[in-house]
């Protein structure tokens, strides 16, 4: 990968980054590590090169599959509440996607563990992880609905897919002290944060948010 891959040209240069990390914070993101990783994470090669003049506006941009990459707000709000706390260590992310809040968060906790539905975009995304040379995901092709029990317990759970509910197995899956972030229900949605306690979980609503739903199964 050469160096303009990285930096970009025009639409993706460092100065356009620039403008959508003040965009960032007058909307109120504060955590400056968090800003500074999504400043230096080239967001244009987690979209098809026809986008990719995009890739630094504050919007949702189509990845296939009917699935979206993630308005920057949205990935930097949802990693500033997951921190919020603390550190974390090993995070559980539901929705690789693309794979740019996979890197956003591999940039700042100590192992991600990934969990994709669709094979093709998943594929992809591993491609980006070894471009990066992040070397801390791991991923799995399977119903993000189910976490990875085999993995857990994890001290976060960031989920890029809104179930109507809570699952109940994330839940399971959450060590004491535990967080998960997660969009939740269906023609309206509301981020929602949940810390596991000693005493069971509190759970706090956060703000408006618009997400492809949780879906069931696999493809491949």
């Amino acid at each position: 990968m050469t160096s303009v891959d990285l930096n970009g040209i025009g639409m993706t240069s460092q100065r356009t980054r620039e403008r959508l990390i003040q965009r960032l914070v007058d909307q109120g993101i504060s955590d400056m590590v968090v800003l500074d990783v999504i400043r230096t994470t080239p967001r244009h090669l987690f979209l098809d090169e026809a986008m990719a003049h995009r890739a630094y506006e504050d919007v949702a941009l189509p990845i296939g599959f009917q699935q979206t990459l993630s308005q920057p707000y949205i990935v930097a709000r949802m990693t500033e509440l997951l921190l919020g706390a603390g550190p974390r260590r090993r995070v559980l992310e539901i929705g690789t996607g693309s794979g740019y809040q996979t890197a956003i968060l591999a940039q700042l906790v100590e192992e991600v563990y990934s969990v994709e539905r669709i094979k093709p975009l998943q594929q992809k995304a591993r491609q980006r992880m070894r471009r990066l040379r992040l070397r801390n995901v791991h991923m799995n092709h399977a119903d993000g609905g189910m976490g990875w029990p085999e993995r857990g317990p994890f001290d976060g759970i960031l989920a890029a897919a809104a179930p109507e509910h809570i699952p109940e197995d994330l839940l399971q899956q959450l060590a004491p002290g535990g967080r998960l972030v997660i969009p939740v229900g269906g023609a309206s949605q509301h981020l929602q944060v949940v810390d596991r306690t000693h005493e069971g979980y509190e759970t706090r609503i956060i703000e408006e948010v618009n997400f492809v739903p949780l879906r069931s199964g696999t493809v491949r």
